[in-house]
Order: structure tokens, then C-alpha cells, then sequence
């Protein structure tokens, strides 16, 4: 469903790198966490709304972004999208990857992360 190769706004790049500073937290490990706050936060993508280009340098296949949280993923993004077109897809991962690393960016530490989790 989701493309084999997959990236982000260079915006959001850059706050998964310098969360990876301040923690350690790798930025697809980053990444899953965000993208799951976003959809439990309530936000929802939507294509004339969101119109952020996909212009980050880090481009990884979807495995290595999603992990064991792929099939998830995937589902999650079906279920909230029905009706989304394949390729807008990709950006509403990303929509709410940048959603959701707005809550994670600032913590200075793994401590201070786990406890907002």
C-alpha cells in the first residue's frame, strides 16, 4: 500500500534529528511514535489542507521506517482514509508524522520523553 521508498518534509527531518540529539530515540523510531500520538490526538490529514512537499534528504523503504509497526501502519491509514488515493497516502503518514513530532521535539532527554508518552 504505502511506497517502498518513503520520506518526510525536511521541516519534520530536521526535528527527528535533533530529537535523536537530545535523546538518543533513532528519527524512524521518532517517527512511529509521532505518527501514532497524531492519530490518537485526533488529527486528520487532508489533501487540500495539507500540501507540504516531501523534499527531506533522509529516504528510507518503509520497512526500515516502520518496523514491526508496518502492517499497522498501513491499516491504520485505510481505516482513518477509505477513500484517499494511493499515492496521497504517503503524504498523510507524513502529515502525521509532523503532527505528531510537535509534541516529542522539545524533550532534552529520554526521561523527560518516556514520562510525556
Amino acid at each position: 500500500m504505502l511506497p517502498n521508498r518513503m520520506q518526510l518534509s525536511r521541516q519534520t527531518e530536521e526535528q527527528l534529528k535533533r530529537l535523536k540529539g537530545y535523546t538518543g530515540i533513532t528519527p524512524n523510531i521518532a517517527a512511529r511514535l509521532a505518527f501514532f500520538r497524531s492519530v490518537e490526538s485526533g488529527f486528520r490529514f487532508s489533501t487540500d489542507r495539507d500540501k507540504k512537499k516531501l523534499d527531506g534528504s533522509l529516504v528510507l523503504d518503509k520497512m526500515t521506517w516502520l518496523g514491526e509497526t508496518l502492517q499497522t501502519t498501513e491499516l491504520m491509514l485505510k481505516m482513518l482514509y477509505p477513500h484517499i488515493e494511493q499515492k496521497d497516502l504517503i503524504k498523510a503518514w507524513a502529515a502525521h508524522v509532523e503532527d505528531g513530532i510537535a509534541a516529542l521535539r522539545n524533550h532534552r532527554g529520554l526521561s523527560d520523553l518516556a514520562k510525556s508518552i
